[in-house]
């Protein structure tokens, strides 16, 4: 009706040309800065890094060697493909019938209705999660690989049938149709000139943009929690945060976080910090802040990192504190770290730890979950030579690695929101963290990977030397619990229970839902995902000898282990309180306020600026 307003009006045309002529203009630009690139390095053959070619042509010349077990899988394929076109053809004629394949529980990509509904898109879901499955099985069942050579033909066919999901593509994907008609195509336009954008700013590489990296500021709304730098040295910033209790403990609390990603996950908003909420219980809390290298520490080592990272933190709090034993935490890589200080202060007979936790941190390399199928002889010696070009890693090599891991839900998902959705991306602290990137000093990461992940020395006695001292975690005797979540996939659970079992002191191990972050960052105030003890007596004195014998003896509670924690912690800590210490009153002198330097630097702003 003329009287009518439509409810999708045209775009204006000055704004389509406009935005035509800009989407224009900087596709040139970028594919004549990647032709001088190409001029200036030279037209070389594509390297196989991660040997993924060789595994692949392994695999493929085991089933031809296999014909009838290779006939049966396309036979098995086939008749799935006559159950669904059955299946399909009752659809069509109105009858409901159960489908025949569904996707797994989390699995968002086709969480919309038409997925369903529509008899069309129905097939195409179910016609993809059937090939997917097959495909699976065939490359997972092929006899004959090495355990190495068969977790990248897995995962890496993960990637494989991942990116080819109907949901990436426009015209196979309902919501991206849908959105294309509502805005007459202009979605697609405002999604290549965000693919633009992240090219941009990846100097050339695609940067996948996950959030409005401009509504967050350090101090501001994220890394809140009020508090002051009081130690700092080149690979460290100490912060000590501001009392909430009238009293505190006496033995204060030392943070060290990863330093492949900055401290403030455990300070994102005050209604989930770790460190906010440790603080109201009473402790003294202190978190390491770690550099973002330069080329400058490329020599730094995982030694420097004991000496003038862990031992100096100790050193600083001990004298800020004017106390003689102090509590650790150790998260991740930071945990590893932990267990080697553990080891070289038995060995210097330094007692000034009188409690250690280790969060989600292996100390025994033998489950290495996914991250395991990048790290190899061959992968490790051609990453070393990457290192070396610069002196460190850089941080969006690692970012891209772990976003790899969960593709889906960290590469997928916004791919189509951003590039064929054309949505820009919405504010989320956490995914904020997760894309401000820090680097790893070459020769540190060299020895991690070598000694840790290759040959698992860590967890031999005397396997590896730190500061001239022989590291042996058989002869740590201090107090230790280990919080390590279910469906960790960095380090999975089974590993770190492993690493436990070295420890000679008594250990508590606890298991929490969800996964490497969700799972620590578990606030009470959530009431989510539970978590699972061995609370008989023999347990807690000796762990059973295996993760599955600990997991048969299980007992499950609601909530959140940070409740947990704190049981054990204050039965360590006993009743003894001091007066709360402010920051600013203590022996060492304050160099700025928290979030501190170290935390604000920003890989980012510094490429842009």
């Amino acid at each position: 009706m003329s009287g009518q307003k439509t409810s999708n009006p045209l775009p204006d045309p000055h704004e389509v040309a406009k935005t035509y002529a800009d989407v224009a203009q900087r596709s040139s630009k970028l594919l004549t800065e990647y032709m001088q690139r190409q001029m200036k390095n030279g037209l070389t053959a594509p390297v196989d890094e991660l040997g993924v070619a060789q595994a692949f042509m392994d695999v493929m010349s085991k089933m031809l060697a296999n014909p009838y077990k290779m006939a049966q899988a396309q036979m098995n394929l086939v008749w799935d493909y006559m159950s669904l076109w059955q299946h399909s053809m009752l659809r069509f004629a109105g009858v409901q019938a159960p489908p025949i394949v569904s996707p797994i529980k989390g699995d968002n990509r086709f969480k919309g209705p038409e997925w369903e509904e529509n008899f069309l898109f129905d097939f195409i879901k179910q016609s993809y999660l059937i090939t997917a499955r097959h495909v699976h099985d065939a490359v997972g069942n092929v006899d004959g690989l090495s355990d190495q050579e068969q977790k990248k033909v897995n995962f890496f066919t993960s990637q494989f049938i991942d990116a080819l999901a109907p949901s990436n593509f426009a015209m196979t994907n309902p919501e991206v149709l849908n959105e294309t008609v509502k805005t007459r195509g202009q979605n697609l336009i405002k999604g290549f000139s965000n693919l633009l954008r992240d090219i941009e700013a990846g100097d050339g590489k695609l940067r996948v943009k996950m959030t409005d990296t401009d509504a967050f500021e350090l101090g501001r709304n994220v890394a809140t929690s009020p508090g002051k730098v009081v130690f700092q040295n080149d690979l460290i910033q100490l912060l000590q945060f501001a009392p909430t209790t009238d009293k505190q403990y006496k033995k204060p609390l030392l943070i060290f976080p990863p330093w492949i990603n900055k401290y403030y996950i455990l300070d994102l908003r005050e209604k989930n910090s770790f460190i906010k909420w440790a603080t109201d219980q009473g402790h003294t809390v202190f978190c390491v802040s770690w550099v973002n290298p330069d080329a400058k520490l490329a020599e730094k080592s995982f030694e420097d990192y004991l000496t003038e990272g862990s031992l100096a933190a100790i050193d600083a709090v001990c004298k800020q504190a004017g106390v003689e034993e102090i509590n650790t935490i150790g998260y991740c890589l930071g945990g590893t770290l932990l267990g080697s200080t553990l080891a070289y202060m038995t060995a210097k007979k330094d007692k000034r730890v009188a409690s250690a936790t280790f969060f989600v941190a292996l100390l025994d390399f033998t489950i290495p979950g996914e991250l395991g199928v990048f790290i190899d002889e061959q992968q490790v010696t051609m990453l070393e030579k990457k290192m070396s070009e610069h002196g460190y890693l850089e941080g969006s090599d690692m970012a891209s690695t772990f976003n790899a891991l969960r593709s889906n839900d960290l590469i997928w998902s916004f791919v189509v929101s951003n590039y064929l959705m054309g949505k820009e991306p919405f504010p989320f602290d956490l995914l904020f963290w997760n894309s401000d990137s820090t680097r790893m000093p070459y020769r540190m990461h060299s020895f991690y990977l070598r000694n840790m992940y290759l040959k698992n020395l860590l967890a031999q006695p005397n396997g590896i030397t730190l500061a001239d001292v022989p590291i042996d975690l058989s002869k740590v005797k201090t107090p230790s619990y280990f919080i390590s979540t279910i469906e960790d996939h960095i380090a999975p659970w089974q590993g770190t229970y492993l690493g436990a079992t070295h420890l000679g002191g008594p250990v508590r191990f606890v298991l929490g839902g969800s996964g490497h972050i969700a799972g620590v960052v578990n606030p009470p105030s959530a009431n989510k995902y539970g978590y699972w003890t061995r609370d008989d007596t023999a347990a807690i004195k000796t762990l059973p000898a295996t993760p599955d014998d600990w997991f048969e003896g299980r007992t499950q509670h609601e909530g959140s282990w940070w409740t947990d924690w704190q049981k054990w912690i204050a039965q360590l800590n006993g009743d003894e309180k001091v007066p709360a210490r402010d920051p600013s009153k203590g022996k060492l002198k304050v160099v700025e306020d928290a979030p501190g330097t170290y935390a604000k630097f920003h890989l980012g702003a510094q490429k842009k600026g």
